[in-house]
């Protein structure tokens, strides 16, 4: 490789990546919670989708349950970034559980339109992947007025009472471009469905794939950091496909790029799902400096200032204890685990 070859090497860095308030707010809650009741603090599901942010607070002594029956009477339990359905919390008061509920506040408010436009007696058309802990919450909101719709090639199999009374409302972390296909379909079939009142996909999803969007046709090589249960991070991976990028990849760590993406590729974008500590990226842009592309450029879509409060009980707890907090405090448990 001449020495031309290897000045030609660089990093486009999309920005905004990483942590969303959201996540940053769930994350600080598991840490308060153990700071001001102490370990085992129980935390039902993941509390955010990332590999790196659960080891870490394992480690610091949450466990994670998959379902509330799994925590000790009477123990500490908090309810993930994704949301749970009301028979989840109904379950916790019943087993005399101290819930905390870290739920984004954006995923709070898909709740309560799901409530609004059920108690109006309307088909709610929730565009989401089956499965995802969002969606069996949101849909646990509304179980009898809600229908999913998986993505565009679903909306045929879509049934409603009454085609003049029909509203969409979304996951917060999907595709803006396939969501809104999703919707163009959707209306197609339904001219009557209504819109939400307010958008669904959370600002930091459509940030991320903006940014992800306006470097894509420039790189050879798209590799966004983030866990393969995060559904933000795989669409990071999908956008820059779509838009113009030559390859894409996502890892959870450094240690998984592969020498063998790198023939011919001179140019490396570099992204982040919302649910990934910035210790993360910084491990790949080493790994990439190691590989001889050194030169990083940022690329800026968009700037993000947005904060969340702590959840009301953990607060009023943490303030009767004496326990120092700040909401604008950036959650630590980026920690290296090495």
């Amino acid at each position: 490789m001449t020495d031309e070859t290897m000045n030609d090497k660089r990093v486009l860095l999309a920005s905004p990546r990483g942590y969303c308030a959201g996540v940053d707010r769930a994350v600080v809650t598991v840490e308060k919670a153990l700071e001001v009741y102490g370990a085992p603090v129980y935390v039902r599901k993941q509390i955010v989708h990332n590999k790196h942010v659960v080891a870490v607070l394992e480690r610091r002594g949450a466990i994670f349950v998959e379902e509330t029956d799994e925590v000790p009477e009477g123990a500490t339990v908090v309810f993930s970034a994704h949301g749970v359905a009301p028979t989840v919390h109904d379950e916790a008061q019943e087993r005399s559980l101290r819930a905390i509920d870290a739920t984004c506040p954006l995923v709070t408010k898909v709740h309560r339109e799901a409530k609004r436009f059920a108690g109006d007696d309307y088909d709610i058309l929730l565009i989401g992947h089956e499965g995802h802990e969002e969606v069996v919450g949101t849909a646990g909101e509304a179980p009898e007025h809600i229908t999913l719709v998986d993505g565009p090639d679903d909306v045929d199999n879509v049934e409603v009472r009454d085609p003049e009374k029909v509203v969409w409302l979304s996951q917060t972390t999907l595709s803006v471009d396939e969501t809104m296909e999703t919707v163009r379909r959707l209306k197609e079939r339904f001219p009557h469905l209504q819109d939400p009142p307010s958008d669904d996909i959370c600002y930091a999803t459509q940030n991320r794939q903006g940014a992800v969007r306006a470097l894509a046709s420039r790189v050879d090589l798209m590799i966004v950091v983030g866990s393969r249960n995060s559904s933000n991070s795989v669409r990071l991976v999908e956008v820059a496909l779509e838009h113009g990028a030559k390859a894409g990849h996502l890892v959870d760590y450094a240690d998984e790029i592969d020498d063998a993406w790198f023939d011919g590729v001179s140019t490396v974008g570099v992204s982040s799902g919302a649910s990934v500590p910035e210790i993360l990226v910084n491990d790949v842009l080493d790994s990439l400096a190691e590989r001889g592309y050194g030169t990083v450029e940022p690329v800026v879509a968009a700037e993000e200032s947005l904060l969340f409060a702590l959840p009301a009980d953990l607060r009023k707890d943490l303030k009767a204890r004496g326990v120092p907090f700040d909401s604008k405090v950036k959650s630590d448990a980026g920690a290296s685990l090495r």
